[in-house]
């Protein structure tokens, strides 16, 4: 299986599994947390959540898929920007954990860039590890000039990884945020690599996958994972599709089959603003 490197030294599998629109309907609840372990299973141990994600109901469902397996996840989640003050992240990595039903996150990130000052941030991040709490932090949907900006911060050049959109339609990162995270070692964790499966629609994709035996999900992840320091993190409550999913780890795309999707998805041919969603 393909790994990425952290800051640390640690690896984490280049593919994992996302949560987002987890823990909106009680009735999904059962199929939602078979799929997270189903995941497991396969190997898809790197799990992402946020408080922001139903209001903490996916970090629930994660805490249900999780008992008695913890050991076995890399676990992820986020704090929303408007609770990232010196004391308020702390409270809020607190009641995350207690929906996650442990004691400690791998990784916790800064959802977006708030109106609190990123030294503040990564004060509370900081106290959360030496309290044991969290193992690394990182940020999420921050630009260039906000990652310059964090170097400059006092313990700012410890971020594990900055997560950000991106897959094949949403390249606008490979123009200067991504070669700069690069040069620092600082992994992309890649949310929404399918557009939330917009790009199952698409129709030269499509073609693509189906003349080289592969689905289109398939394409857009394998892709992904040849991308250098990139995490993919795809989202799925279906068992077909986690297990379609975690085959993408199979495939390896040659040079011409990369160059055809630099066809279909052009790369950016000047700066992009950072896109989210």
């Amino acid at each position: 299986m393909k790994t990425v490197r952290l800051p640390s030294g640690e690896q984490v599998p280049a593919l994992g599994q996302g949560t987002w629109y987890m823990g909106e309907d009680r009735s999904a609840r059962k199929a939602e947390v078979a799929a997270l372990q189903l995941g497991l299973d396969l190997g898809l141990t790197l799990i992402d959540t946020a408080e922001m994600y139903a209001e903490g109901g996916a970090e629930q469902v994660v805490g249900e898929a999780l008992v008695g397996r913890r050991d076995q996840a890399f676990l992820v989640s986020k704090v929303y920007p408007h609770n990232a003050s010196r004391q308020g992240a702390i409270a809020a990595c607190e009641r995350s954990l207690k929906r996650l039903k442990t004691d400690h996150m791998d990784l916790y990130l800064l959802h977006w860039r708030g109106q609190h000052p990123l030294a503040e941030t990564v004060e509370a991040f900081e106290a959360l590890q030496r309290a044991g709490k969290i193992r690394h932090w990182g940020v999420s949907n921050l630009d260039l000039a906000d990652m310059q900006e964090l170097w400059r911060v006092p313990g700012g050049e410890t971020c594990a990884a900055n997560q950000l959109l991106y897959n094949l339609g949403r390249r606008g990162i490979e123009w200067d945020l991504l070669p700069w995270l690069r040069e620092r070692g600082v992994p992309v964790m890649a949310y929404s690599p399918i557009e939330q499966a917009r790009l199952l629609g698409h129709k030269g994709l499509q073609d693509f996958a189906r003349r080289h035996g592969m689905t289109p999900a398939q394409a857009a992840l394998a892709w992904l994972l040849a991308q250098e320091g990139v995490i993919a993190i795809p989202k799925s409550a279906s068992p077909a599709r986690v297990r379609e999913n975690a085959a993408a780890r199979e495939i390896t795309l040659n040079p011409a089959q990369l160059a055809e999707l630099d066809q279909l998805f052009p790369p950016p041919g000047r700066p992009v603003p950072l896109e989210m969603l």
